[in-house]
């Protein structure tokens, strides 16, 4: 059986310590059980894939990006809508990104996804936050060497005029960056495994985007191929209601779930 494991984001800056710019409670407890499974099961997992969100400062879903009346930027977790642009209640830093911007959010709200939210900056290139949780961190290195095999990591995130929550593509794709397009190499790298076991940060937002758009990918009968690891997964504080549908609705269509204790004993 060809397992592989897809580890969706598990970066410092979503761990609960204190240093983390967008912490996900049980996050810290989510890894050390990710880290000990992989190390459990290091012999038989053929091929590991870890995303990693990768932002900027200036990026349309950052405080920076925006201003109100009096020049001051949103508060973070601020939700921006179509009509917060009209009735000029935010405003584009620059006013040259004004109409892309309200495109943009237009298509967000037409493609039912989710409001533009205002986020901490967040796993900024370079920066501590960005790094792997170090405890999954050695895990990774520990079955590199012990395989003679690597990682692949996905980066994610880097365009500044979409969110990209998915791993797979990002939420308003632009037409002139094919990294915001559908990843069809990644997908087709899963839809050949037997088994992909799925973790990561945060629930409610990369790791439900990521694996909806892998089921929208794969033949529907591949999705019984796919199996979270429920108790490495945590959904961001205040969003536990749509991390709790992204499990109900993806079991429907034949997602498994697992403690990481019970998987593959």
């Amino acid at each position: 059986m060809s397992l592989e494991f897809l580890i969706i984001d598990p970066q410092n800056d979503f761990s609960d310590t204190p240093d983390a710019a967008l912490p996900v409670t049980g996050a810290g407890a989510d890894a050390e059980r990710l880290a000990h499974l992989l190390e459990r099961l290091r012999d038989r997992i053929d091929h590991i894939h870890v995303t990693l969100d990768t932002h900027q400062l200036v990026d349309i879903s950052h405080p920076l990006f925006w201003v109100d009346a009096a020049g001051q930027p949103p508060p973070s977790f601020t939700q921006i809508g179509v009509s917060d642009i009209e009735t000029g209640i935010w405003r584009t830093f620059d006013p040259r990104s004004q109409q892309r911007a309200r495109t943009y959010i237009q298509a967000l709200h037409d493609n039912g996804r989710y409001q533009l939210t205002i986020w901490p900056p967040h796993c900024l290139v370079g920066t501590w936050g960005h790094n792997v949780m170090p405890v999954v961190a050695k895990a990774l290195r520990t079955w590199e060497e012990t395989r003679f095999a690597r990682v692949d990591y996905v980066n994610k995130g880097q365009n500044p005029w979409t969110e990209h929550y998915s791993a797979i593509k990002a939420d308003v794709p632009d037409r002139d960056d094919p990294n915001t397009q559908i990843n069809r190499r990644l997908i087709e790298a899963l839809e050949h495994a037997d088994m992909v076991a799925l973790s990561g940060q945060a629930l409610s937002h990369c790791v439900a985007n990521t694996v909806r758009d892998i089921a929208d990918a794969f033949n529907p009968e591949n999705i019984r191929k796919l199996v979270l690891i429920a108790d490495t997964s945590s959904s961001v504080p205040g969003f536990e209601a749509l991390g709790q549908q992204f499990v109900a609705d993806m079991q429907k269509r034949g997602m498994r779930t697992v403690k990481a204790a019970d998987f593959l004993v």
